[in-house]
C-alpha cells in the first residue's frame, strides 16, 4: 500500500446545527493555525436584500393599483357603465333611471344621452336600462358593463318558490348573464315600507332570499330616497371594480350615435360612422374591427374628438349643449397604412389544380422502363415449341395468385389491422379449420337440416313480411335498446353501397385514422395553425407590445372617437340605425388572424330552460364574447383518452358536450351563448351555453352505427346470423370486420349461407338464442358550412 494513501471520511453534518457552525471545522487559508469564523455581515446582507426585494414588491403592487384606480375612475378615465336590471316585472327601473340621473346631473333625465358627468361625485356615468323580456338588449347591455345594479321590488314576494324577488325571466338572464362573466354587481331594493322596523324585517327577508344567487361580495342597498341613492353611489365609486378577463383583451367602444355615408362609386355598400369611447386596450387605425351582429370590417380613418361630458363643468361649457353635441371639434385624425393595415382575409381561396396528376419525370419514366425490362427478363416455364407471341398470353400461377389477392383486397371492406384475438382473413388458410367446416356443413348432420328448410322459408318470404318479422324481433328486444347507434340495413339498397364510407376499427382508442383522409370541399376555404398556443401567446404579446408602444397609428383608451367603417351593406347599415335605440351597438377590436374561417370546438352544455332537442347541424346564432355569427355545429364526446371523439347525434341535458363549427377564429378563454331562433318574428331563446375550447381542424369527430342480426341456429363457438344483410355480396364485403354481441362475446364472420344474407360466425364462446349480434362501423362527421353569417339581417 502506499503510504500517501489516508483514508477520508465525510465530515459530520449536523441537522440542526446553525449556518454559522457548520463552518466552524474550516481553517483559514491565509493563517491554518487559526480557524475562520463566517462574518455576519453575511447573514444581514442576506436578510437586507430580502427586506429590500418585499418592498419593491409592495411598492409595485401599490404603484399598480393606484394606475387601475385612476384607469377607472379618474378625469381621464372613460364614462363608467351602470346596467340597471330589473329582478322581475314588478320593478320599475324607468323611475329609478330618473332618480339616479336627476342625483348626478342636474339636467337629469332630460339630458341628451343617459351619459351624465358629475363634478359633486367626480365620477363620469353612463346609465344603461336593462329592457325588461328582451334577452338579447340585456346580453349586450351586460358584456360593456362596469357595474350591474341588480333592482329587486320588496312587495313582489310571494309564497310559490324560495326566490320569490326573481321570476322565470330574471332567473334566465342571472344564469345567461354567470355564464358571460359577471362584472362588479349590487342589488338595490326598491318599494320598502317606511315604518323603520317592517322595512329593516323586509330588508332582511330580501337579503336572505336573493344572497345565494349572487356572488358573495355583492351587497345590498335600499334605494327608494335620494339618501339611499347618494350611499351607493359613493360606495359604488370606491369600489374597486371587477370586469371578466376575456374582456381585458381587446379594446371595445359602445356607440354612441350610428350613421351612414352611402358611398359614391358602390350604391349598395357604405361607410359607417360610429361614435363612443374607448375601453380596455388602445386601438390601431390598421386594425380589424367586429361589428356585433354584422361581421368584420375595415376601417378607413379614425377621428379623436373632445370629449362632450368632461368632469370639469368650466371646461368647454358650449359642449354639454344637447344640440351642439354632432359639432364636436376633432382633435386628431388617423388614416390606415396600405402595407400595415391588416387584410380583411375570411375563407382561404382555393386553386382548383392544386392535386391535379402532373407529367411524369424523367426518373420515373426511367423506372418504369427498367421494370418493364425486368418483367420481360424474368423467365417462365413454357411448353415446348411455344413462340413469343403465345407466351405473352400466358398469365403465370404467381400473377394468377396477386390478382386474385387485390381483387380481395379491393373488394373487401377496409378493416383498421391490429393485434386481435381472432386470426384475420389472411391467417385462415393456417389454421385447421376440419371440425369448423364440418360443424357448419349445413348438410352434415340431421340437427342443421332444420336452418336450411328455414333459409328456404326465409327465401320464400315477401319484402313486407321480412320487414315485419325484423320489427317483432325489435320489439322483442325493446328491453335492450341502450345502444342508440343501432341502423337498419335497407332491403331495396345493397349495404356495401349504402354503408360505403364506413369502415371498421379493431380498435376506438387505439386504432390509427389519418386527419388529413378524405377532406371535404369547405377544408380548403379555411385555415389552421401548426400550434395553436404558441401562435395564441405570440398574437397576444404583439398585441401587448402595441398597447405598451405608444405608437403613431394607436388611439390610447379613454378616448372619445368616431370610427369610418368602410364597405358596409346599406341594408345592415340600416338596420343598425334603428337598433340602437333599443340594443347596444359594440365594436370590437380584433386580434391577428381572427377574421380567417376555421374549425372550432365550445365546452357546450343544454340549457335547463330549453326543452326541445337540439340535433346536430340545425342553425343556430353563437354569442362568442363580443362576436356573434350564425352556425350549424356537431355535437360529440370529449374523449380524453383517445384521439377520436365520438359523435352525438343530440346535445343531451346535464352533461357537457363539444360542439365543432365553422366559424372566425378567436382566442380563449372566451364564453359562449347560443341561441336559438324562434319562428313567426318571435323572441330567440337560449338554448346552451359554454365556453371556448380550442381551434383545431384535425380533431377527428367519428359517426358510428351499428348494424344488428339475430342468431338463427347456434352449434358450440358457430352460429348462423340472419337479418344483418340481405345478400351474400354484402357479406363478403363486410366479411374483415369484427362482429360482437350485447352478451359480451366478439367473433368474426367465415362465409355467407344461401342468397339472403344468412352468414355463419366464429365467435369466442357459447352464443344465447336472445341474444344480438352486431358490428360497429365508422366514418368521419364534419360540421356544416353556414348559409351567411350576419345574425343582424334575421333580427
Amino acid at each position: 500500500m502506499g503510504g500517501s494513501r489516508v483514508q477520508v471520511n465525510k465530515s459530520h453534518k449536523s441537522r440542526f446545527s446553525s449556518k454559522s457552525s457548520r463552518n466552524l471545522h474550516r481553517t483559514d487559508l491565509k493563517d491554518k493555525s487559526r480557524i475562520s469564523k463566517s462574518g455576519g455581515n453575511v447573514a444581514k446582507g442576506a436578510r437586507a436584500a430580502r427586506l429590500q426585494h418585499n418592498r419593491m414588491v409592495r411598492e409595485q403592487k401599490k404603484a399598480a393599483l393606484l394606475k387601475e384606480k385612476r384607469a377607472t375612475s379618474g378625469s381621464t378615465s372613460p364614462p363608467r357603465v351602470i346596467v340597471l336590471f330589473g329582478l322581475s316585472a314588478a320593478v320599475n327601473v324607468d323611475s329609478l333611471a330618473v332618480d339616479l340621473l336627476s342625483l348626478l346631473s342636474k339636467q337629469g333625465a332630460g339630458a341628451a344621452f343617459s351619459t351624465v358627468a358629475s363634478s359633486e361625485y367626480k365620477l363620469r356615468t353612463t346609465v344603461l336600462k336593462a329592457p325588461y323580456g328582451d334577452l338579447i338588449s340585456c346580453m349586450e347591455m351586460v358584456k360593456v358593463a362596469d357595474l350591474i345594479a341588480f333592482v329587486a321590488s320588496a312587495s313582489s314576494s310571494c309564497e310559490e318558490s324560495p326566490s320569490c324577488y326573481i321570476d322565470s325571466f330574471g332567473s334566465q338572464c342571472l344564469s345567461v348573464f354567470r355564464s358571460l362573466g359577471l362584472p362588479s354587481t349590487f342589488v338595490l331594493i326598491r318599494d320598502l315600507p317606511t315604518e323603520l322596523k317592517k322595512r329593516q324585517d323586509s330588508k332582511n327577508t330580501c337579503m336572505s332570499s336573493l344572497a345565494s344567487e349572487f356572488p358573495e361580495d355583492c351587497k345590498f342597498y335600499p334605494a327608494d330616497t335620494k339618501d339611499d341613492l347618494h350611499k351607493f353611489i359613493w360606495h359604488s365609486k370606491e369600489q374597486r371594480l371587477t370586469v371578466p378577463h376575456w374582456r381585458n383583451q381587446r379594446p371595445y367602444i359602445m356607440a354612441q350615435t350610428v350613421d351612414m355615408v352611402v358611398d359614391d362609386g358602390n350604391l349598395e355598400k357604405c361607410t359607417m360612422l360610429l361614435t363612443g369611447y374607448l375601453h380596455a386596450h388602445s386601438l390601431s387605425v390598421n386594425q380589424l374591427v367586429h361589428v356585433s351582429g354584422a361581421g368584420d370590417y375595415q376601417l378607413t380613418k379614425i377621428e379623436i374628438l373632445k370629449d362632450p361630458f368632461p368632469l370639469n363643468p368650466r371646461k368647454e361649457q358650449d359642449l354639454m349643449d344637447a344640440d351642439e353635441v354632432h359639432d364636436v371639434e376633432v382633435i386628431r385624425s388617423l388614416a390606415p397604412d396600405p402595407e400595415k393595415q391588416e387584410p380583411l382575409l375570411v375563407e382561404n381561396i382555393p386553386d382548383p389544380l392544386d392535386g391535379e396528376q402532373t407529367w411524369p419525370t424523367e426518373a420515373e419514366m426511367a423506372e418504369a422502363d427498367k421494370n418493364q425490362k425486368q418483367k420481360r427478363l424474368r423467365k417462365r416455364a413454357l411448353p415446348r415449341g411455344t413462340s413469343e407471341y403465345q407466351a405473352a398470353w400466358i398469365v403465370d400461377d404467381t400473377d394468377e395468385e396477386e390478382l386474385d389477392s387485390n381483387d380481395e383486397a379491393d373488394d373487401g371492406m377496409v378493416l383498421d389491422k391490429q393485434e386481435s384475438d381472432f386470426p384475420d382473413q389472411e391467417g385462415t388458410n393456417n389454421l385447421d379449420l376440419d371440425d369448423d367446416q364440418r360443424s357448419l356443413n349445413l348438410k352434415d348432420s340431421d340437427e342443421e337440416t332444420d336452418i336450411d328448410s328455414m333459409v328456404m322459408d326465409g327465401e320464400n318470404l315477401t319484402k313486407e313480411q321480412i320487414e315485419d318479422e325484423i320489427q317483432k324481433i325489435k320489439n322483442a328486444h325493446a328491453e335492450d335498446e341502450e345502444y342508440p347507434d343501432e341502423v337498419d340495413t335497407p332491403l331495396d339498397i345493397p349495404a356495401r353501397k349504402r354503408f360505403a364510407k364506413y369502415r371498421g376499427l379493431k380498435s376506438f382508442r387505439t386504432s390509427s385514422w389519418d386527419p388529413k383522409e378524405s377532406l371535404p370541399p369547405e377544408y380548403a376555404k379555411i385555415f389552421a395553425f401548426d400550434n395553436f398556443a404558441r401562435t395564441q401567446k405570440h398574437v397576444l404579446s404583439k398585441a401587448l407590445d402595441m398597447e405598451q408602444g405608444n405608437r403613431d397609428d394607436c388611439i390610447p383608451a379613454s378616448s372619445y372617437v368616431r370610427l369610418h367603417i368602410k364597405e358596409v351593406p346599406n341594408s345592415v347599415a340600416c338596420k343598425l340605425c334603428s337598433l340602437i335605440k333599443t340594443v347596444p351597438v359594440i365594436v370590437s377590436g380584433l386580434l391577428q388572424h381572427e377574421s380567417k374561417m376555421s374549425v372550432l370546438h365550445f365546452s357546450i352544455k343544454k340549457h335547463d330552460t330549453y326543452s326541445a332537442p337540439i340535433k346536430s347541424k340545425e342553425e343556430f346564432v353563437f354569442h362568442v364574447g363580443f362576436r356573434q355569427f350564425v352556425a350549424r355545429p356537431i355535437f360529440s364526446s370529449d374523449n380524453i383518452n383517445s384521439d377520436k371523439h365520438k359523435m352525438e347525434r343530440f346535445l343531451h341535458a346535464g352533461r357537457f358536450s363539444v360542439a365543432s363549427i365553422y366559424g372566425p377564429i378567436s382566442f380563449p378563454p372566451l364564453p359562449l351563448i347560443v341561441l336559438k331562433s324562434a319562428e313567426g318574428g318571435a323572441a330567440p331563446s337560449v338554448a346552451a351555453v359554454g365556453s371556448l375550447k380550442s381551434v383545431d381542424p384535425d380533431r377527428i369527430i367519428l359517426k358510428k352505427i351499428i348494424l344488428t342480426g339475430y342468431p338463427q341456429r347456434v352449434s358450440k363457438l358457430k352460429a348462423a346470423v340472419r337479418y344483418m344483410f340481405h345478400n351474400p355480396e354484402d357479406v363478403r364485403w363486410f366479411k374483415p370486420v369484427e362482429v360482437w354481441t350485447k352478451c359480451g362475446r366478439r367473433g368474426r364472420i367465415k362465409e355467407p349461407v344461401g342468397t339472403h344474407g344468412v352468414m355463419k360466425c366464429i365467435l369466442n364462446g357459447v352464443l344465447q338464442q336472445n341474444d344480438t349480434v352486431c358490428m360497429s362501423l365508422f366514418k368521419r362527421a364534419y360540421p356544416k358550412w353556414p348559409n351567411h353569417c350576419s345574425p343582424i339581417l334575421d333580427a
